[in-house]
């Protein structure tokens, strides 16, 4: 996602995070909120260009495949086999023709992380809409669209070979998002969790392996903990971490710090959430935390196309003050967070939360991991007007295959500076 912060009017836009608890909370339903009636997320579905991103993908057969296999569930115990099947088939379905298996589907770019975000939405509102012939109640549908969201987005389809010789990688995406700006917005950090999964980089200390996740792009689903559900299982067992998101125009960013507050600015379903980053024990919160990545290393290596820096800035009220300031090197000692470097929406917030993880888990000292901040994905010249634009076009899609290979060189250069176990 773009960098995005809400101060002293400015607006800028960004994505990616991971969460920060020992524990989570059993999975709740902002995935699912009320039945029946679809969410504003859901409702673009029905606008022209998702319609035409779908049928030229081949992703437009999805969720009435799926609304099919649903309406036979004669059980609930079935439902739950129709919602994991279909879920994980979407994901590996997004990865094959993202990575060039089996048929494209249509004339939209393979590399093109839109089908699977527009797919999944039909899917959800077909489960929103599904009256079945048994009893289910609001709490079990709600399960079932969580269910739903965990294997389409990878979150159930993690596998690290057992070799330890190969250096265990875990990036994050995120969906597309301002879509009430430009409901033809893909997002590049999306794109290259779908190019990148289950591949292996060489490196000069032998092969590294890459798994990958999608996140929403919603403050309820943060606080409600996927990212620590997600992230807690696997950090213990990684050698590398990356959260990604969209962030600025024309360059890379290694986000040094990450800071614990919300912005307030608007997500997916619309909803505004300015607050502190709620996660579990707050009484032992840190108002900052930062990347273990090797930045230095990174920023200095020819990793493509775009110049890639070791972001430093963040906002902050300093101790005893009470007016917000920007710190170009880093927050002062006891100040409270107002923006990381990510800015205060949830591409910062995603790196707090995972390398908040990282740390209650002990992991500070001996696992690397931080937030990658991707270049805007830009449409093509003459094709910026959302009014007559068209969905795609070559610069767009070079756009993106370029910030795609260059994050598989940052974490190439990653891997190699982190040295082997």
């Amino acid at each position: 996602m773009s960098l995005i912060r809400v101060r002293a009017g400015v607006l800028g836009l960004a994505l990616l995070t991971l969460s920060a608890g020992l524990t989570a909370g059993p999975a709740t339903a902002s995935a699912a909120s009320t039945t029946g009636t679809v969410t504003v997320e859901e409702q673009r579905l029905d606008k022209a260009v998702p319609q035409e991103i779908l049928r030229r993908s081949g992703f437009d057969t999805v969720a009435p495949e799926f609304g099919r296999a649903l309406a036979s569930a004669r059980s609930y115990a079935a439902a739950e086999r129709v919602v994991e099947r279909d879920g994980s088939r979407l994901w590996r379905r997004a990865v094959d023709r993202a990575q060039g298996r089996g048929p494209a589907g249509g004339d939209l770019s393979r590399d093109d992380d839109r089908p699977l975000y527009w797919a999944r939405l039909g899917m959800t509102r077909e489960v929103r809409q599904w009256e079945p012939r048994f009893a289910l109640p609001e709490a079990r549908r709600a399960a079932l669209l969580n269910t739903l969201e965990e294997y389409s987005r990878g979150q159930h389809a993690i596998r690290y070979p057992h070799d330890r010789s190969v250096k265990r990688t875990l990036v994050t995406g995120f969906d597309p998002f301002t879509l009430d700006r430009d409901v033809r917005i893909s997002n590049p950090s999306g794109a290259s969790a779908l190019a990148l999964d289950g591949t292996t980089i060489q490196t000069a200390d032998g092969p590294a392996r890459v798994e990958t996740v999608v996140f929403p792009v919603r403050w309820d689903d943060f606080a409600e903990g996927t990212v620590e559900r997600t992230l807690r299982p696997q950090l213990g067992r990684v050698d590398l971490f990356t959260t990604v998101s969209q962030g600025r125009t024309g360059r890379f960013d290694v986000e040094r710090t990450n800071g614990a507050w919300r912005g307030g600015y608007p997500d997916n379903r619309n909803v505004s959430r300015t607050e502190t980053v709620p996660v579990t024990d707050p009484a032992s919160q840190p108002q900052w935390t930062t990347t273990t990545l090797p930045y230095a290393a990174i920023v200095a290596a020819g990793t493509g196309r775009f110049p890639v820096y070791d972001h430093t800035s963040v906002t902050e009220i300093p101790a005893g003050g009470t007016e917000a300031v920007v710190r170009a090197d880093g927050p002062t000692p006891g100040s409270t967070a107002r923006a990381g470097g990510g800015g205060d929406y949830l591409s910062n917030e995603i790196a707090y939360r995972a390398t908040l993880l990282r740390d209650r888990l002990g992991l500070h000292d001996s696992l690397p991991g931080g937030h990658l901040h991707t270049p805007v994905l830009e449409f093509g010249a003459g094709n910026t007007d959302p009014a007559t634009g068209t969905v795609t076009d070559p610069g767009f899609v070079q756009n993106r295959l370029d910030i795609i290979d260059q994050v598989r060189s940052v974490l190439r250069v990653a891997a190699e500076a982190t040295g082997t176990d």
